[in-house]
């Protein structure tokens, strides 16, 4: 019996209208088609409050700060809900201790307070609980009365600004809930030594969105207009998980080829003046609803991460979006799980001279190829493992109330 009519609370470390799709909101969006969904949005700090006020996620927030009874917005999807929490003290800046965990608390009371008053409003009883990757509020969920516990973990925790005090909010957060699932095979593993009952369940992708880059009738996205073809692309965040020695041999290597990255810019990782080859092109961000009129203009899409200690943590989003547009995919072989999922239809590559003769090589694509590809895509949709995330569910809730 699927897991049905249940209410569902998700506590995340994503906003809900965020530049780039992610994992959690699109969790949120599939349960909601038959559960009713509470998602938490990301709560900003006072910090936030002032440094984004004329933005337009904040004016989307404002009216909702500081009204319990306003603290809703609505979404085009009838089961799903937006609740926005007042601001929380900035207190990253806190050395680990006990100064810091009891600002911690102070948050977490904050933002329970709102929680809780929503519950009361909507009359919310026997709901699942789920943080979904929000590590820097380990205790929150035990303000409420879940009947059921979940860490959604969808990423290592490698920056400093996450690890000063992530990585022992994380470990409590992990210890205290019924069960965990996490977004790669080495996460699960890690988990799994805390929290036994962890399961593993890879992201997807939004098959039906990235199709549309096969309709004949769809334009290549206008900020691709004057570059030179072919283009190798990338599309996504652009951080400290690119290999940029990697990335500059491949500009060097093909001066005949356009490399194009699309995606917010993280300047603590790029510096623009290192890559001002003419071949070479910065475009910043663009809406997700671009992204399939962007991957039209790529011949070759890439996935140039860097191997290292935490790569194998990592299963990208991006990996089946691709797919599922039809382009040749390119990969450095950061995550040998990768090929479990992908089977012969993406090339993983170990350096820069691998990487430019795959490149060179799905240049010739077929349509025979293509057919693979758009296969093993289809088998990787947000369709299909949002039935394993509610079979899951259902089974771990049942047990609890069995008990």
């Amino acid at each position: 019996m699927s897991l049905k009519g249940q209410n569902i609370i998700i506590f995340s470390q994503m906003q809900f209208d965020g530049r780039l799709e992610s994992t959690n909101y699109i969790m949120a969006k599939h349960l909601a088609i038959d559960n009713y969904v509470y998602y938490v949005d990301r709560p900003y700090t006072w910090r936030d409050y002032f440094q984004f006020r004329n933005t337009p996620g904040f004016l989307t927030r404002k009216p909702h700060f500081f009204s319990s009874k306003d603290c809703i917005i609505e979404t085009d999807i009838p089961n799903l809900k937006i609740i926005i929490t007042p601001p929380v003290q900035s207190i990253n800046v806190l050395p680990e201790g006990k100064l810091y965990r009891l600002a911690l608390k102070i948050n977490e009371l904050i933002v329970g307070s709102r929680i809780k008053k929503v519950i009361k409003r909507f009359n919310i009883t026997d709901y699942i609980y789920i943080n979904s990757y929000n590590f820097a509020f380990p205790t929150l969920h035990k303000l409420f009365k879940p009947a059921l516990t979940v860490y959604h973990c969808v990423d290592p925790i490698i920056e400093p600004y996450q690890t000063k005090h992530g990585l022992i909010s994380e470990d409590i957060l992990v210890k205290s809930v019924d069960m965990v699932i996490s977004t790669s095979k080495e996460l699960c593993n890690n988990k799994a030594l805390i929290n036994k009952n962890s399961y593993f369940i890879p992201n997807a992708a939004n098959i039906s969105h990235s199709l549309k880059a096969l309709d004949p009738d769809l334009p290549v996205a206008d900020i691709l207009t004057g570059i030179k073809k072919p283009v190798i692309g990338y599309f996504g965040a652009i951080e400290r998980r690119i290999d940029y020695d990697l990335v500059r041999k491949l500009i060097g290597a093909n001066p005949d080829k356009s490399f194009v990255f699309i995606g917010p810019v993280d300047a603590y990782y790029v510096n623009e003046d290192d890559y001002a080859a003419p071949n070479f092109y910065l475009k910043g961000a663009v809406p997700y609803e671009m992204m399939p009129s962007v991957l039209k203009g790529f011949d070759v899409a890439i996935i140039p991460f860097k191997k290292d200690e935490v790569s194998n943590h990592i299963f990208p989003l991006k990996l089946f979006e691709y797919l599922g547009s039809g382009r040749p995919v390119v990969s450095t072989d950061f995550n040998s799980d990768l090929k479990d999922f992908t089977f012969d239809t993406v090339s993983y590559c170990s350096n820069a001279e691998e990487f430019s003769e795959a490149i060179n090589s799905s240049l010739k694509d077929t349509n025979a190829l293509q057919k693979n590809r758009l296969t093993v895509a289809a088998d990787n949709t947000w369709d299909h493992r949002i039935i394993e995330i509610k079979e899951l569910l259902r089974v771990n809730l049942d047990k609890k109330n069995s008990k």
